[in-house]
């Protein structure tokens, strides 16, 4: 299989919505079915095999230890029976078999390099020299395990497939382009292409745009848009419009095809027949490009010219209101930018309480005070879609910084509620926008994100700055600033980071303030000596003692920060004016 048998090859369609489907009492998980429905199983490649595909995967997308939650020996057997079932059901028959591998859900205790690892190796035991990686969302390991197999097995075909939505971008806000372009690098993987997340027709709008001659390019798509009835997902599209997009497709230069979710038998045999009639001469030879946009002058970014020209800039945090009084946020406002303010940060919804939203109240203080804002942007509360749609909106507005964060917790009661749109963290949210700066935004985002000066494995933190840093982020604004090792750390971090730094000022009001910052806050470390010059003093002695310890801070931190960042406490706006002058004469 080193070399197609011929163009255009046949994949089968879905095995889990088409198992699920037609079993009579259909497992959690279709892989397990391997073991325990192993007729209905061989009956669905085999009802594939003569609907006229080349190609069928095994049932092994998910065999995996997070995603069946158990140990490997039990993985291994589901693998190895996958694979003896589709050997048997193309036993006298030309179809290949290619051992099929999904993404290995992330998680924090799993080394994934081991888990792709081990799944190979079970292939390569049983035989697999055909290997399909489908359905994406990054290329890590990839080209590690491209050359893995290889080392094995020279004669190895390998296919790598990716998940984008209609706009080109994986659940991870990973660019489909640039992992297609990524992989056309690597000479040890043979095919590379996309697979569901989107239907046919959006596939071939995007794979217009791509040069199919550098590489053998697949397509194989959902059979369209899911419906979701009593939490059942179903597939409503006719086979008969699959197939006619599926022969558009081929005519763009697309050499392997085949189907996703709600594709069955009969989606690829009215493809198979579809197909059949398609001369060569109908294969575009040229290659669309993607329409030319009028370029447009960008936004200035003010905060970055002011750090260019060497003056150290101030960012004052405002939570938004819990309701629709926004008097007192506004009137904060006005008042910060009469002090000469450079930029307002706005908090989105903190300790995952709903607020009114950061990123409309930053187009209104913009759009009314033409004040400069930094909206914080959470990956907790929406999906990719959302964000994009957010983006996009602020980019409109003038807005040209983004604070990204993952998100406070979420409670454990609501968490499989929110667990579906739950897809990326504060260093993939980057990635995203900075994809995003690359290919829609005339006016590109200053991406910042958060920096814990107080945690205790500041390497660790240092090295997932330097992840975000690698996807775009280049501002970290920091926790809270309250001990002498905070301050160390933060040495640390300039001399580390090549990003600007804005050291994080958040004054204490009272001694009780200080204790609850210090034990239920996440990401607040206070020494023990700063909340002890909290006990026994009156409301008046301890904002003077605010004022006078985040003052003494910034002047400790000033050889190692851009600016700071003053978190305000308890709408006390008092505080942090006051906070801002003494930072002025520091200046």
């Amino acid at each position: 299989m080193r070399k197609l048998i011929k163009r255009p090859f046949i994949f089968d369609g879905a095995m889990g919505t088409y198992y699920t489907s037609i079993a009579k009492n259909p497992l959690s998980h279709c892989e397990l079915a391997n073991l325990y429905d192993r007729n209905t199983i061989l009956n669905i490649h085999r009802e594939y095999i003569n609907a006229g595909c080349q190609a069928i995967k095994t049932n092994t997308f998910g065999a995996n230890q997070i995603s069946l939650a158990c140990d490997f020996v039990y993985v291994k057997e589901v693998i190895q029976q996958g694979y003896d079932l589709a050997m048997e059901a193309t036993n006298g028959t030309e179809v290949q078999v290619f051992a099929d591998i999904g993404p290995i859900p992330v998680d924090d205790m799993t080394d994934l390099w081991d888990g792709y690892r081990k799944i190979v190796d079970v292939f390569l035991a049983s035989g697999a020299s055909n290997f399909i990686f489908e359905t994406f969302s990054s290329d890590e390991h990839l080209l590690e395990l491209s050359q893995y197999i290889k080392d094995k097995n020279p004669q190895a075909y390998i296919l790598v497939e990716f998940a984008i939505s209609p706009e080109g971008f994986t659940r991870l806000g990973k660019s489909g382009r640039k992992l297609i372009e990524n992989i056309l690098q690597i000479p040890t993987i043979d095919a590379c292409g996309f697979n569901c997340y989107s239907g046919p027709y959006h596939l071939l709008e995007y794979i217009k745009t791509f040069n199919t001659e550098k590489k053998t390019i697949s397509v194989m798509p959902n059979s369209g848009y899911p419906t979701i009835i009593n939490n059942r997902t179903f597939f409503d599209n006719t086979k008969e419009y699959f197939a006619a997009q599926m022969l558009e497709i081929a005519k763009q230069g697309v050499a392997i095809l085949g189907g996703c979710c709600g594709t069955t038998p009969e989606f690829i045999r009215e493809t198979v027949d579809r197909l059949k009639g398609l001369s060569p001469d109908e294969i575009v030879s040229n290659i669309q490009i993607e329409k030319t946009r009028i370029k447009k002058t960008p936004v200035r970014n003010l905060l970055l010219e002011k750090i260019s020209n060497g003056q150290k800039i101030i960012a004052v945090e405002l939570d938004p209101p819990i309701d629709t009084d926004i008097d007192f946020f506004m009137d904060s406002a006005r008042s910060l930018k009469k002090q000469g303010v450079d930029a307002i940060t706005i908090a989105d919804c903190p300790i995952a309480r709903a607020r009114v939203d950061s990123s409309l109240m930053a187009c209104k203080l913009k759009r009314e005070l033409d004040v400069t804002t930094i909206p914080h942007m959470t990956c907790r509360d929406r999906n990719i879609n959302a964000t994009k749609a957010l983006l996009l909106g602020l980019n409109i507005e003038g807005i040209n910084n983004v604070l990204v964060v993952t998100g406070d917790p979420v409670p454990t009661a609501q968490r499989d509620e929110v667990k579906g749109i739950f897809s990326f963290n504060s260093a993939i949210l980057a990635n995203y926008i900075s994809n995003l700066n690359e290919t829609v935004f005339e006016s590109p985002f200053n991406i910042c994100a958060a920096l814990n000066v107080n945690a205790r494995n500041f390497s660790s933190q240092l090295q997932r700055a330097q992840k975000k840093i690698h996807n775009g982020v280049n501002m970290f604004l920091t926790q809270p600033i309250l001990s002498n090792q905070a301050i160390e750390n933060l040495k640390k971090a300039r001399e580390e980071l090549n990003a600007r730094i804005l050291g994080g000022i958040l004054p204490i009001i009272s001694y009780k303030n200080a204790c609850f910052m210090n034990n239920e806050i996440s990401g607040i470390s206070v020494a023990d000596e700063i909340i002890e010059l909290y006990r026994d003093i009156s409301k008046e002695e301890a904002s003077k003692l605010a004022v006078d310890i985040s003052t003494k801070m910034a002047e400790q931190i000033f050889p190692y920060v851009d600016g700071y960042y003053l978190i305000t406490p308890f709408k006390r706006i008092d505080i942090i004016s006051e906070i801002i002058t003494s930072i002025r004469d520091i200046n």
